[in-house]
């Protein structure tokens, strides 16, 4: 089973979307899955709100865990992870449009331009291309 088939099953079987991607990303962290799973849960549902979809929400703490240095006195990877994000974003709203949740599930507009499971998959997508280098 590859990461895009995994991140889907987790989310049919209860993960938010952003749980879904981060937690099919946890060795990549090198991140047990509940701990993974804690840190995603308020992203879900667009942080609760319908706000920034949880799958993009995911894509930043997957970048930060593997791009970030950790050094909280003299941060030097800022600017790589705030680069690799607009990426990430820009590619993500190529494919969808938006990355608002509402806007993506056509809340206001009765048009749907993703299902949760095709964001799913794109943020998965994208995080193998750009961060890992996968294709």
């Amino acid at each position: 089973m590859d990461r895009k088939e995994q991140a889907v099953m987790l989310h049919k079987s209860g993960f938010n979307c952003a749980q879904s991607v981060a937690c099919s990303f946890c060795h990549v962290m090198g991140m047990d899955p509940e701990t993974v799973f804690k840190l995603a849960e308020p992203l879900g549902f667009g942080m609760g709100n319908m706000g920034t979809c949880g799958a993009v929400s995911a894509m930043a703490l997957v970048v930060g865990m593997k791009m970030s240095d950790g050094n909280m006195d003299n941060p030097k990877t800022k600017k790589e992870c705030y680069k690799m994000m607009q990426q990430l974003t820009e590619e993500f709203v190529n494919k969808n449009s938006s990355i608002v949740c509402s806007e993506i599930k056509g809340v206001h507009t009765g048009n749907v331009l993703r299902s949760c499971n095709g964001c799913i998959e794109d943020a998965v997508e994208l995080l193998d291309k750009y961060l890992l280098g996968i294709e």
